[in-house]
């Protein structure tokens, strides 16, 4: 299996990402509106794909945890959730945990929409408080 782990650290304008190919876990946290959304998501999208690709029966468990994001970034996490809803109807076992603050009604209500357009995928909506 070829390693397609990628580590991307936060700045004020874009999430931290950790894809941990070994482990199969996909990480992304922080605000997100980067001068230039497809620059940014770029080489997630593309070490995503490599990763779904070359792993055979590995389950893939995303989390999200998102303070803010732009509408740029969002539709890059929908084309992100598209491949991933893709992977999981071929068979690849997908779990995409979307974190939000409780009191944060609209990341809540972004969580509950990205789920609305997963069938095969599972998508847990996920309430954290401080002392979690």
């Amino acid at each position: 299996m070829t390693d397609t782990s990628l580590k991307i650290e936060a700045t004020s304008r874009s999430p931290e990402v950790n894809l941990d190919a070994a482990n199969g876990t996909l990480s992304m946290s922080g605000e997100s509106y980067p001068e230039d959304a497809s620059a940014f998501f770029g080489p997630v999208f593309q070490a995503v794909a490599e990763h779904v690709a070359a792993s055979e029966g590995q389950a893939l468990t995303v989390d999200m945890r998102f303070i803010y994001f732009n509408s740029s970034s969002a539709k890059a996490i929908m084309n992100l959730f598209q491949m991933l809803e893709e992977a999981a109807e071929d068979g690849k076992t997908i779990t995409i945990n979307w974190y939000f603050d409780p009191e944060d009604d609209m990341m809540e209500e972004m969580g509950e929409d990205f789920a609305e357009d997963f069938e095969h995928a599972t998508f847990n909506l996920k309430p954290e408080t401080e002392d979690a």
